[in-house]
C-alpha cells in the first residue's frame, strides 16, 4: 500500500505560481512513476505532469508545457508540481497518483494509489 498525501494548493490570480506537494509514505519502494492528474467541476479528470521516479524523465500535457514543472525529492518520497503563469482554466483539484501499470500515462485507470486531492482556484 502507498498513501498519498497533496498539499499546496490555494487561490491565486492569473499570471500567479504555486508549488503542489504530494507525499508518499508506505511502500514507497513500489513507486515507478509518478503524476499529476486535475479535475474541474463537470470535467473529466486529466493528465498534467508525470515523472519516472528511477529515471526522472519529466513527461508534460501540452495544456501544460513551458508553465508547469514537476520534480522530485527520492529522499523524501515526495514530487513536486511547480505552476507558474497560471490561468483561469488551470481551476481544479489537483491529484497525484502512483504504481503505474502500463498503457497510457494519461489514463486514470493505470494507476493504482491515489492522494485526496488539493484545490486550485486561479482567478481573473
Amino acid at each position: 500500500q502507498v498513501q498519498l498525501v497533496e498539499s499546496g494548493g490555494g487561490s491565486v490570480q492569473a499570471g500567479g505560481s504555486l508549488r503542489l506537494s504530494c507525499a508518499a509514505s508506505g511502500n514507497t519502494n513500489s513507486r515507478n512513476y509518478m503524476a499529476w492528474f486535475r479535475q474541474a467541476p463537470g470535467k473529466e479528470r486529466e493528465g498534467v505532469a508525470g515523472i519516472y521516479t528511477g529515471t526522472a524523465n519529466p513527461y508534460y500535457a501540452d495544456s501544460v508545457k513551458g508553465r508547469f514543472t514537476i520534480s522530485q525529492d527520492n529522499a523524501k518520497n515526495t514530487v513536486y508540481l511547480q505552476m507558474n503563469s497560471l490561468k483561469p482554466e488551470d481551476t481544479a483539484m489537483y491529484y497525484c497518483a502512483t504504481n503505474y501499470v502500463g498503457g497510457g500515462l494519461w489514463d486514470t485507470r493505470r494507476y493504482k494509489y491515489w492522494g485526496q486531492g488539493t484545490q486550485v482556484t486561479v482567478s481573473s
